[in-house]
């Protein structure tokens, strides 16, 4: 009898570290585990575009025996957790009550399922990359991608990191190619398929640049980076209601700059201590009973 394991937590585990082709057939798997666990090895392999080899060998690489193995263990995690899997409304649970309420069980189970993802280790390399840069250049493109690079150059700003922002994708071209091997590509995108942020990237790369990506796995962004930070995208037929992916790449980004603070703790320390004392100043917040302790914060 083979030794039971969490075989979701051990693709969350592993994923990053698989072959780009093992990645997708990892990330065609989370997207659907029953469908997945029902599927033959040629469906799996056609829905992911790969090889059946590569289908065999991710099995292997999760610490299956083989794709039967693979497939039964799916199906056992979809019977045991199947009401943990699905959102609120689909596992025998009241539906929303408003509007307000089914938006926030969005971002809650987009915040669940990605938590699963983070690894400390990855999170730590890609950490101290950012340290060491001469310089941090935070891409995206589109939507939440966009507002995700402004908000690395707002999070790692305050801890005295050089950092700069950049969504157009000419400018993202121009930019790369003045980038060497002390410098750091952020690059945040949900799908990592946006053909002008790969460009910019592997210019980037072809000049020295490192890059740590915040995307999907499997993806030929995921495929390009030094440090992958994996996010699953986890979109409903809901076609007014903008992504909830972008809360997901949110929550990697604040255990990142996170880690860059903890890294090198006295430093932010002063660095915070500085903010905290210029927007007391411009608050009025620094009379009496208000500055030391108050609770606003370090920015608005």
């Amino acid at each position: 009898m083979t030794a039971p394991f969490d075989i979701l937590t051990r693709i969350a585990e592993r994923g990053p570290a698989l072959r780009l082709a093992e990645q997708k057939v990892a990330q065609v798997v989370l997207e659907d585990l029953a469908g997945a666990a029902a599927a033959s090895i040629n469906e799996l392999a056609r829905k992911a575009g790969v090889s059946e080899a590569s289908v065999t060998r991710f099995a292997k690489a999760i610490g299956c025996r083989d794709v039967r193995d693979l497939k039964l263990r799916l199906a056992q995690a979809t019977a045991v957790g199947a009401r943990f899997l699905q959102p609120a409304s689909a596992a025998g649970e009241a539906a929303p009550a408003t509007l307000a309420d089914s938006i926030h069980a969005d971002i809650l189970g987009a915040l669940e399922a990605n938590r699963g993802l983070m690894d400390a280790q990855r999170i730590e390399a890609a950490a101290r990359l950012l340290l060491g840069a001469r310089m941090v250049y935070a891409f995206g493109m589109g939507g939440g991608s966009s507002f995700m690079a402004d908000e690395a150059r707002h999070r790692l700003a305050r801890l005295g990191l050089p950092v700069a922002s950049y969504q157009d994708a000419l400018l993202q071209k121009m930019v790369a190619a003045t980038l060497g091997r002390d410098d750091v590509v952020l690059a945040f995108s949900a799908s990592g398929r946006v053909p002008e942020m790969l460009a910019s990237c592997d210019i980037a790369r072809e000049y020295g640049a490192r890059l740590v990506a915040v995307t999907a796995l499997g993806s030929p962004l995921a495929a390009r980076a030094d440090v992958l930070l994996p996010v699953r995208t986890l979109e409903t037929d809901f076609i007014f209601k903008p992504s909830a992916s972008r809360y997901a790449m949110l929550m990697v980004l604040d255990v990142l700059a996170t880690q860059c603070a903890l890294l090198q703790p006295d430093q932010s320390k002063e660095r915070l201590r500085r903010l905290k004392y210029v927007l007391d100043s411009h608050r009025g917040d620094s009379g009496p009973g208000k500055g030391p302790d108050s609770r606003q914060p370090l920015g608005d």
